[in-house]
């Protein structure tokens, strides 16, 4: 995939228009990652798409994939979307049987495996363990919805991950979902976010590719 920037933008497509799919995919055109959303109506009380509409947009999209699966039982059912091409294959702790064992799987098959804990999961439990994972998703809303506020309250979390993973040596990639816009991504680039998912921000916008440079700009500005 050659060198990655230090900041990404990666839009959601659950603020896309679904019937003209492929025409907003085009307007993202400069984003990082295309940010899939995947839910089952179990883990989270909303219903999105499945393998079928993410396979069709991995061969559309102009991006990488970056599938985040708030779902249950992503251990049976993750390595599937590394499978048919996903970049980026992000699954959450609280769902997860064997997380070690499917950050690994997901690796093999060639995605970069992600984690993703919601508002009310420490984060402690993941420092031993940092290595395995090649992305931390920090919730900043709860997830199911798009279009919700962003919680501020999550930063002195992502900020001890942060340091955390200076100290250590790693890697791992942090990102943040949930209400991210020009007004917000400072306050996560601060904490120590290097991974935005906006939505309604860049697909609400009358120019998409003008309001990821916006955000783009205004992350690096205020990252350490």
């Amino acid at each position: 995939m050659g060198l990655m920037p230090d900041l990404r933008i990666n839009p959601s497509i659950l603020s896309a228009d679904f019937v003209n799919m492929q025409a907003d995919l085009e307007r993202i055109a400069s984003a990082d990652f295309v940010h899939a959303d995947v839910m089952d109506n179990h883990f989270v009380p909303n219903l999105t798409f499945g393998p079928q509409m993410v396979e069709r947009i991995q061969q559309t999209s102009p991006v990488p994939l970056d599938v985040h699966l708030m779902i249950t039982d992503p251990d049976r059912w993750a390595p599937g979307y590394a499978e048919i091409g996903a970049a980026s294959v992000t699954f959450h702790l609280e769902a997860a049987t064997a997380p070690i064992t499917l950050a690994r799987r997901l690796r093999q098959l060639g995605a970069r495996a992600g984690v993703a804990v919601k508002p009310a999961t420490p984060v402690e439990g993941l420092y031993d363990v940092l290595d395995e994972f090649d992305q931390i998703l920090v919730m900043t809303v709860e997830p199911g919805f798009g279009g919700q506020s962003f919680m501020a309250d999550q930063m002195p979390k992502l900020a001890r991950l942060h340091d955390e993973a200076r100290r250590r040596g790693s890697q791992v990639w942090l990102q943040v979902d949930g209400g991210i816009s020009e007004s917000t991504i400072a306050q996560a680039a601060e904490a120590g976010a290097d991974t935005f998912v906006a939505g309604s921000a860049v697909f609400g916008a009358d120019d998409p590719g003008q309001a990821i440079e916006a955000l783009r700009r205004e992350a690096s500005a205020h990252q350490h």
